[in-house]
């Protein structure tokens, strides 16, 4: 596989040893290609922005800019690039400011190196990196303020709103597609419609600006999360 087409990564962590061992876990891999590291939040955004890397690595805690901000900055400069965020604290509230800031996914530092390899491939083929307890809690906590329900108005079509829906639900591609009697490229088409008009890289991105914007609500999902 040609450099040009393998998945670009930017690691960025505070410990030598950890960007090493990450580094090195993902450099085998034949579809990644790591492009750069950064030891703190500053330097990651410097570098985000300046190669548009497909995935950033993030861990939480760092000097001068912490992982939520970094995330937060780089969501901003470059909205294509998707965050994986990969921490040692599991707290619920952690996760959701993460996925407020518009973190694609997490994962913690207990994983194996083969459990990251699949979340970067599965954040770039549109799968969700998140538990559905955190979906579930991100539900019950979203607020619509009428300003962005006005501008979500009329954004998705039915089909869009629909898939977003039944993707909110945690249902996978195969999933919705036997769900609503369609394709699996249907529904990747429909997502990746779903990911332009929300100026989003990924699956976990779209629910949580659909949740913001109202266009996934507690009342059509409960179902799926009641008891």
């Amino acid at each position: 596989m040609a450099k040009k087409d393998k998945l670009t990564v930017l690691i960025v962590d505070d410990h030598p040893l950890v960007r090493e061992a990450l580094h090195r876990a993902l450099d085998v891999e034949e579809d990644m290609n790591v492009v750069a590291e950064a030891s703190d939040g500053e330097e990651a955004v410097k570098l985000a922005s300046e190669l548009k890397p497909n995935v950033v690595v993030m861990d939480i805690v760092m000097p001068k800019v912490n992982g939520i901000e970094a995330t937060r900055k780089i969501k901003e400069i470059a909205p294509d690039t998707a965050i994986l965020i990969l921490t040692a604290y599991d707290d619920e509230e952690y996760v959701l400011g993460l996925l407020d800031a518009g973190a694609a996914g997490y994962l913690l530092k207990s994983a194996r190196g083969r459990d990251l390899v699949g979340a970067i491939r599965a954040i770039m083929a549109g799968e969700s990196v998140l538990h559905p307890n955190i979906i579930a809690r991100l539900l019950k906590r979203a607020t619509v303020t009428l300003v962005k329900k006005n501008k979500a108005q009329g954004l998705l079509s039915e089909r869009e709103s629909e898939v977003l829906r039944l993707v909110a639900l945690g249902m996978s591609n195969k999933e919705v597609a036997e769900e609503l009697f369609l394709s699996q490229r249907t529904v990747k088409a429909h997502l990746t419609s779903v990911f332009n008009k929300l100026n989003v890289a990924s699956r976990s991105e779209a629910i949580v600006k659909g949740l913001q914007w109202g266009l996934v609500t507690l009342e059509n999902t409960e179902d799926k999360f009641r008891g």
